[in-house]
């Protein structure tokens, strides 16, 4: 989802999903509840302070913990645990996510990661052999605070080639392609065209700024022709600032083009070309950020004891009678959680907190999240007819999807 790496890790003895996410030093969990009785070893209170415009947030360091993944096993493991509902990654994403992981694993492997297979394979670093790779590209990492940096180039000058130096932060669990600090360095401007939007939740609170496109993104022999790229308000990433010489950051939406490999113990990254990298960069041109619902019963046809008849009294019929009966089974729903002013939507009339019923004629609850939030990113000027749900009632609505930044 979200070219987001989602895998489970059993804390303790109990089964959870993690996603893979470079952008952390810690692992943390921030979606348990009483129903998943994780035992937590050795915990004191502390405060927490990430990204987004609010105040640091209260959470439980453990140590000592036990993490377990198929044949992998390690031992005095940290986490954090926090107990912010603000900060639900589930809702947003459509599935169970209890935390995210990241230098805790990636320490200990070469990580190899194919997005177009959705496969991620561990290597023990002593083991594993480089081979000759003509098509590859290897960069130095440099690791601050248990992150990963790149050093690249960014074109910024629609105007000219000029290539400007960026240190980048490696944030495979952001699932936007680019992000750039204003004010980091001189040639760091707001492109004219540019629209203000949401860009996602810090564990401090929600992250908006400006989105736009620039003209490239070297990585060695590599170009990215066009990328989407946000510049956050400077309140939002404070914390991130505290790293004097970094730029950005560059996320699964660059990432998702290439294999990566990832080799900390070297403090290398290895990248090669992945069947999507020539694919258009896109965002959300609707204006709508959707978010799971919780669930509705809904009343079905069971086909799953049809009886076909054709037959009556030895005489053959040319009618097929279908003999069949009702289920009622627990199914999706997502409600508008964000909408940008000024979009599309929001111009048609749509709300915060309509429940989305049908997309284009069909039932959201047939669909997964990725699956409605894909038409979204389709091609400009393409029709979305939606029926919502507010205060008890149903509506339709329609719109087209527009480049706000032509």
């Amino acid at each position: 989802m979200n070219n987001l790496i989602v895998f489970p890790i059993e804390v303790n003895g109990k089964e959870l999903n993690f996603i893979l996410d470079s952008g952390v030093g810690a692992t943390i969990l921030f979606n348990i509840n009483t129903k998943d009785s994780l035992q937590l070893n050795n915990v004191k209170k502390i405060k927490l302070k990430g990204l987004g415009s609010e105040e640091a947030i209260d959470a439980i360091l453990s140590k000592n913990n036990r993490f377990s993944f198929k044949n992998i096993v390690s031992q005095n493991q940290n986490l954090y645990v926090v107990f912010d509902d603000s900060f639900d990654l589930s809702s947003k994403l459509g599935l169970t996510i209890h935390g995210i992981i990241g230098y805790e694993i990636l320490k200990d492997f070469v990580i190899k990661i194919n997005y177009n297979l959705k496969k991620v394979t561990f290597y023990k670093p002593e083991s594993y052999n480089y081979k000759k790779c003509k098509k590859c590209e290897t960069f130095n990492l440099e690791l601050y605070k248990l992150k990963p940096y790149i050093n690249i180039g960014a074109k910024l000058d629609p105007l000219t080639n000029e290539i400007t130096p960026v240190k980048l932060l490696i944030d495979s669990g952001g699932s936007d392609a680019m992000w750039l600090f204003e004010n980091t360095h001189p040639n760091i401007v707001v492109p004219k065209k540019f629209f203000i939007d949401f860009l996602g939740e810090g564990l401090s609170g929600t992250i908006h700024g400006k989105r736009a496109f620039i003209k490239g993104l070297v990585l060695g022999k590599f170009e990215l022709r066009n990328p989407t790229v946000s510049f956050p308000d400077s309140i939002s990433i404070a914390n991130a600032l505290q790293f004097k010489s970094r730029n950005g950051s560059i996320g699964a939406s660059i990432l998702k083009r290439f294999i990566v490999i990832f080799d900390y113990k070297n403090e290398i990254i290895t990248l090669r070309k992945g069947t999507s990298f020539k694919e258009p960069f896109r965002y959300n041109m609707s204006g709508i950020e959707l978010a799971y619902n919780g669930k509705l019963l809904v009343k079905e046809q069971d086909y799953s004891n049809i009886v076909l008849s054709n037959k009556e009294e030895g005489v053959m019929k040319s009618s097929v009678v279908l003999n069949y009966n009702y289920k009622y089974t627990f199914k999706p729903t997502y409600k508008i959680f964000k909408l940008r002013e000024g979009s599309p939507a929001y111009r048609a009339g749509l709300q915060e907190n309509d429940i989305v019923i049908k997309i284009n004629g069909k039932y959201t609850y047939n669909l997964k999240l990725e699956e409605i939030v894909e038409k979204f990113y389709q091609k400009e000027n393409k029709k979305i007819k939606l029926v919502i749900e507010r205060n008890g009632k149903d509506y339709e609505y329609q719109f087209e999807l527009e480049n706000m930044l032509k």
